[in-house]
């Protein structure tokens, strides 16, 4: 009879928070084929990434929208500075998130963390 000396240790919910970070395809992946455990890791950070991930589309098809009509105004600087804040601040809050998924933590995303958590509840 054989025996396994190096079991698989138990899903703690870490892959499902790592794969969740990458764009919806990979919240969907986490959703459906990693989060079968429903650990509360696993569970904090798909409601966290959720969140993120449909804020920050709303606001990049909003900057897209400014940013087309403002192409050919004098007002093409303004829509330009914006459109650059606006995605560096959304990709610092998505490395945020990520590190703390990479590191097994509950640590929420700075503005839409601890929302995500009560709107998603049933996550």
């Amino acid at each position: 009879m054989e025996t396994n000396e190096n079991p698989l240790p138990d899903d703690d919910g870490k892959a499902a928070g790592i794969v969740s970070y990458f764009f919806i395809i990979g919240w969907l992946i986490a959703y459906f084929a990693l989060h079968h455990n429903k650990t509360g890791l696993g569970s904090y950070q798909l409601r966290q990434t959720l969140l993120f991930h449909i804020i920050s589309t709303v606001i990049v098809a909003a900057l897209d929208l400014i940013f087309f009509y403002l192409l050919f105004s004098p007002d093409y600087w303004v829509a330009s500075a914006l459109n650059w804040l606006t995605r560096t601040s959304i990709i610092v809050l998505w490395v945020f998130g990520f590190l703390g998924a990479i590191n097994g933590e509950k640590k929420p995303i700075p503005l839409i963390g601890e929302k995500a958590q009560s709107m998603f509840a049933g996550i």
